[in-house]
């Protein structure tokens, strides 16, 4: 079983949907994420999530110290804080950095800022899609 943590500052928005799109995309995998700074998860990450008929709505968001312990496969940062805080990763067996676009500083009405949420979604699917086919399969 690969093991995999995503990083992220607040664990509310991008660490958190790319962990329920990558448990939709590989069966052969224990999946973490976590953040540096921990947040609640993000209402409308959730709902952005729901739209494509994943449930995060149950996770809860972490404190990257929380999984000192673990040995993983990969670690990704999603985020160039996370990436500034954390560059290396004691047990990462290979660390992976690819920086998204925060959702949480979209403005606007709530559908204006769900769009930004969608498309933030939909970067992190095509991303870690790609990954799951080439490293997970």
């Amino acid at each position: 079983m690969i093991k995999l943590l995503i990083l992220c500052t607040g664990n509310s928005c991008r660490s958190q949907m790319a962990e329920g799109l990558l448990l939709s995309f590989s069966s052969n995998t224990k999946l973490y994420s976590a953040g540096t700074k921990p947040e609640k998860v993000n209402p409308f990450a959730i709902k952005a999530m729901a739209e494509i008929g994943i449930d995060i709505s149950k996770n809860t968001s972490n404190h990257v110290d929380e999984y000192v312990n673990i040995d993983f496969d990969y670690v990704f940062t999603v985020c160039n804080n996370a990436k500034e805080i954390c560059p290396i990763y004691p047990k990462a067996k290979q660390m992976i950095h690819h920086s998204f676009t925060d959702p949480a500083d979209a403005t606007g009405t709530e559908q204006e800022q769900l769009k930004v949420y969608v498309r933030v979604r939909n970067q992190l699917s095509d991303y870690f899609k790609a990954f799951a086919k080439n490293k997970l399969s």
